[in-house]
């Protein structure tokens, strides 16, 4: 029985789908899937099975949503978008983090179906099985999208990675806890955010 949670808990290949075939996986051919209850990303034209969240992820994604939605769109500096919604960074890579944030300047990369191009900040929480695809796979798909901020949520940790985009690859500008304040290149805005009113 253990077994089977750990399982459904990882982030795996979804080898059993009809398609293309791994590696050469599409928006265009992910879009095709049909409605079968699963999540999928596709990284670097791998087909991946996400599993759907559990609820103190859904809690968390929610409370950094609704901070961030308070400070830049009531302040109409930007949209915030909640998973689960299709960001194309390239022909090959579909992915569906779990909060994302495109400013007002990168407005037209937002269509009725989908973000196309990178948002300008992604949060990602992790858990203990998929955190290395949040740090492996799903980072270097970042990294060649230049997406220039990247949080990494341990909501066991209680803690918020910041990594900013800085001479062609990743810096850890900080890591956040307790009643400690967010500090965010991309969004100064949501400077001043205490870490902990993100973990329920």
């Amino acid at each position: 029985m253990v077994e089977i949670k750990e399982q459904q808990l990882m982030v795996t290949p979804a080898n059993n789908i009809p398609g293309p075939g791994q590696g050469r996986w599409t928006y265009t051919h992910y879009a095709t899937i049909p409605d079968n209850g699963q999540r999928y990303e596709v990284v670097d034209g791998v087909l991946f099975m996400t599993p759907a969240p559990s609820i103190p992820h859904q809690q968390i994604a929610l409370r950094i949503a609704r901070h961030m939605a308070a400070l830049i769109e009531d302040a109409r500096l930007g949209y915030i978008l909640i998973a689960p919604v299709d960001i194309e960074l390239a022909p090959k890579s579909v992915v569906q983090p779990d909060v994302s944030v495109v400013l007002k300047n990168s407005r037209t990369k937002i269509t009725e179906t989908r973000v196309i191009g990178a948002p300008d900040l992604e949060v990602a929480i992790s858990s203990p099985t998929p955190a290395s695809y949040d740090r492996g796979a799903k980072l270097e798909t970042y990294t060649q999208a230049a997406i220039p901020e990247y949080w990494l949520v341990d909501p066991h940790a209680r803690t918020v990675e910041i990594l900013v985009w800085q001479n062609m690859s990743y810096t850890v500008q900080g890591i956040y806890s307790g009643e400690q304040c967010i500090v965010s290149q991309i969004a100064p805005v949501l400077n001043g955010i205490r870490c902990v009113q993100f973990f329920p």
